[in-house]
């Protein structure tokens, strides 16, 4: 009699990085966020309830809580400040012109879905509950999402939130460190579609806080650390953006020179480059997750990641190199010659 086997959707349990444990001794976590088409707010809730055993809590007409998991609540969402706040306001007021309110809600709504993603944001999980996302994402293919590759009109992302093992500076530089040696060829594999880039939601860093940031003398304390990143990146669009945990970490500091309501502070990094092709049949989060451990494993490898600042800082420092080298080759020949990453 023929073994029974698993589905070819079925998702598998992703890989885990070196580094497993917070500075509490705790397993990390990772929050992840899809941006879709395709689905109202309802039927993206009832999915995720479905899939988590969980309770939809209406929190406005384009915000939605799913209980249940005891990771925390997951949130669907129109991923618009505006209509989240004129529909938070409508959800709980008594002001005269609700009509008008409505009439404008009404019509900015349907401008808005047209190129203005609805996102699901998980809470924080464990690094070996990540098969959870997965799940969720075969369901909202099936039940029809739409990704970035289906509308010219569409930036859609999928963002990851890695919990850090430790807060102090030379960790956290150490991950800014891999993440822009790496940058070139994270680009690359993502394959980061057109619109998403035309609309600068996920910018790279500029070459002249690279060459800082690389340098192997540039060993700042954290307030140093923080006010150059600010002086170089007063903005959330970068590709990895730093301001969540800059701001969980020196809310103040970071206040003075940006500011956006917008940030959330966390102690996590935010990866934004990859697309979310959810309606592609076998997509899920194993590429791109795949492909942020390089950075995982460069940063367990202190050596390693010091050998390749300095190829990178001597790249950089050449002029020609820089207008008309190929740093994608060369890193890439790099990694070859350290197949233990």
């Amino acid at each position: 009699m023929p073994t029974s086997s698993r589905p070819t959707d079925e998702p598998q349990p992703l890989a885990l990085p070196p580094l497993v444990l917070n500075a509490q001794g705790q397993m990390r976590r990772v929050g992840v966020e899809l941006e879709m088409g395709g689905l109202d707010i309802a039927r993206i809730s009832a999915l995720v309830a479905d899939c988590l055993g969980g309770t939809v809590r209406v929190m406005s007409n384009y915000e939605h809580a799913v209980d249940g998991d005891p990771a925390g609540d997951w949130r669907v969402e129109l991923d618009f400040a505006f209509l989240q706040a004129l529909g938070r306001r409508e959800l709980n007021s008594d002001a005269p012109f609700v009509e008008v309110q409505q009439l404008l809600e009404h019509w900015l709504h349907r401008g808005a879905e047209q190129v203005v993603p609805m996102e699901v944001v998980s809470p924080p999980l464990p690094l070996n509950e990540l098969v959870k996302v997965d799940r969720l994402i075969v369901a909202l293919r099936s039940a029809g999402a739409r990704g970035t590759t289906d509308n010219l009109m569409y930036a859609f992302g999928l963002h990851l939130n890695p919990e850090l093992p430790a807060l102090d500076a030379t960790s956290i530089r150490h991950y800014m460190q891999a993440f822009v040696c790496l940058y070139d060829w994270l680009l690359a594999r993502s394959r980061v579609d057109l619109m998403r880039r035309m609309t600068a939601f996920a910018e790279a860093f500029d070459q002249d806080y690279v060459r800082k940031l690389v340098a192997a003398d540039y060993q700042p304390d954290l307030p140093a650390l923080i006010d150059d990143y600010l002086l170089h990146n007063p903005s959330r669009n970068r590709a990895l953006d730093m301001l969540p945990l800059f701001t969980h970490l020196d809310p103040q500091r970071v206040k003075v020179q940006v500011q956006d309501k917008l940030i959330k502070p966390r102690p996590t990094l935010h990866y934004r480059l990859p697309n979310c092709e959810i309606d592609q049949p076998g997509w899920g989060l194993r590429g791109a997750w795949s492909d942020w451990l390089m950075v995982e494993r460069l940063v367990a490898a202190p050596s390693e990641l010091a050998e390749l600042c300095d190829v990178y800082g001597a790249f950089l420092a050449q002029p020609l190199e820089r207008w008309f080298g190929d740093w994608l080759a060369e890193v890439e020949v790099w990694l070859s010659r350290h197949p233990d990453l």
